[in-house]
């Protein structure tokens, strides 16, 4: 049983006023047709969402963040969709069927649905999409590297042959490499398609102003029914007490951050809702295995074996999050306390690895990080747990979309970056730690962790998989090409006006059901 908390904080008094700018407004008295009234219904039906950085790209195809997700899950629909209790439902797809020997899935696709331009949605779409996600250059190739042929028998009829089984397909498709992109506008854009992007979803593209904000107004012709909101507008915050301060004050009505020192005071206030839920994800930091200093194993046990992550979770975090060990939160399936929590820092052992290194006096490499007030300070924690072992780390703060592109091109010696998560562990380990994985940032290549990331995707039983996987985490362990820190919590506020709110497990916020008061 997946175990989970909530803290909500239910209201008993109303908001006196709800805008999307950046200043308060008296609420009038106003007859239902008045002018006033008109203009309240406007700004009452545009929800306004606080963003921790601004998305890199809105292409599914080249999408490697969480914020990303935030605007695409609403202009996108996939192919299948995820619960609230995380399980997988058929969207797009209808139905759909599985072969005997699990190498042929047959879809049977939705009909009279369009993309946003007029295009019709149909099975040489859904194609065109999954071969465009299979290409080299995009980072959905990991995730769809089984599929070894796709037929279009008829209009509304995918056949997907697999090359070997593949667990994770259906999981996959609930997420980026299941968002339906209009192949009508990827071919007239060109490489500007992510600023024009087009797909099925309840919500339409509309402007972007970088750095700022990104909005979003209904479809009208969703093949759902139209939305109860007329629009969204995703407000860029990189200092979250500024986003907090701004849910607090009308500009904004749900927050996709709540910093750990404003959790208690929003849980006590009657005009929030706050919803903290364990989460599927991790934080920690990548090193380059390619590159001096973390071409050197033990240079990375050495910095493995210094950090206390409860201390760290504590103080950075006030305790709401988990200290990790590994890729795998207490929500998976295949989590092992043994092996995905981690053990006290040990000074000895420390001293052992850079002794074996021959650095015993110590050594000094530079962090990669986000410049937003936590990823800070934990870097700060992290430097200080260092400092008495003469591991000396610089602290090089980023713009978050310069931090993922350094993260991709292997352009940093530690890189601190993190994963939302996923429902199949296949997608919290495959793409970074295989060789060649589309997101492996740190260049990492292990023939024993690719067998077992091999053996582990192509095995039905998830009692079988965890095998595979416990040992692949504790082949991570021997290798540490990547500092595990702690499991987040997805945790969000939200004005108590705001209606139809639910939490998934992706830590995706889907507002095609939601309303405003």
């Amino acid at each position: 049983m997946k175990r989970s908390r909530w803290f909500s904080a239910f209201a008993a008094m109303s908001l006196v006023g709800m805008v999307t700018g950046c200043g308060q407004m008296e609420t009038l008295p106003a007859s239902a047709n008045s002018p006033a009234s008109e203009a309240a219904d406007a700004r009452m039906t545009t929800l306004t969402v606080g963003l921790q950085a601004d998305p890199a790209t809105l292409d599914p195809a080249l999408s490697s963040a969480l914020v990303d997700r935030q605007v695409m899950a609403n202009i996108y629909d996939t192919l299948f969709s995820l619960t609230p209790s995380g399980k997988i439902v058929p969207n797009l797809v209808e139905s759909y069927s599985v072969s005997k020997d699990g190498l042929v899935y047959t879809f049977q696709l939705r009909r009279g649905i369009k993309f946003q331009d007029g295009t019709p949605f149909n099975a040489e779409a859904v194609k065109f999409n999954l071969m465009r996600d299979m290409s080299p250059t995009s980072a959905r190739k990991s995730e769809l590297s089984s599929i070894a042929s796709i037929e279009t028998p008829a209009t509304y009829t995918v056949v997907i042959h697999l090359s070997h089984p593949y667990s994770p397909l259906l999981a996959v498709l609930t997420d980026r490499a299941g968002m339906m992109v209009s192949p009508t506008a990827v071919k007239k854009e060109g490489a500007n398609y992510a600023d024009r992007p087009v797909g099925t979803g309840p919500f339409m593209f509309s402007s972007r102003v970088k750095g700022d904000h990104i909005t979003l107004i209904a479809n009208p012709h969703y093949w759902k029914g139209k939305p109860k909101l007329s629009g969204v507008t995703f407000k860029i915050f990189t200092d979250p007490n500024v986003e907090i301060t701004n849910l607090e004050n009308g500009s904004i009505q749900l927050a996709d951050q709540v910093p750990s020192q404003q959790l208690p005071i929003l849980e006590k206030n009657s005009n929030f809702v706050v919803s903290n839920k364990p989460g599927i994800g991790y934080q920690g930091i990548y090193l380059n295995v390619s590159q001096p200093p973390f071409n050197n194993k033990y240079l990375r046990l050495a910095v493995d074996a210094a950090i206390n992550r409860s201390l760290l979770v504590n103080v950075a975090l006030k305790g709401e999050a988990t200290p990790a060990w590994g890729p795998f939160s207490p929500e998976s399936p295949v989590f092992d306390r043994a092996l995905d929590l981690p053990p006290a820092p040990n000074s000895q052992l420390v001293g052992k690895y850079l002794k074996e290194a021959g650095d015993p006096n110590g050594f000094s490499f530079t962090l990669q990080t986000a410049n937003n007030p936590v990823s800070t300070e934990i870097a700060q924690i992290v430097q200080s747990m260092l400092q008495p072992y003469h591991i000396q780390m610089n602290i090089q703060q980023l713009e978050f979309g310069t931090l993922l592109a350094n993260n991709t091109n292997h352009d940093f010696q530690a890189s601190a970056l993190g994963w939302s998560g996923r429902i199949d562990p296949d997608n919290n380990a495959y793409q970074f730690w295989h060789t060649g994985g589309a997101q492996n940032g740190s260049n990492f290549s292990d023939p024993t962790a690719d067998k077992l990331l091999d053996e582990a995707r192509e095995t039905l039983s998830m009692t079988q998989r965890k095998v595979y996987y416990d040992e692949f985490v504790q082949e991570l362990h021997r290798q540490d090409p990547y500092i595990f820190l702690y499991f987040p919590n997805n945790t969000y506020a939200y004005t108590k006006q705001l209606h139809g709110f639910q939490s998934y497990p992706d830590g995706v916020f889907r507002l095609y059901s939601m309303w405003l008061s």
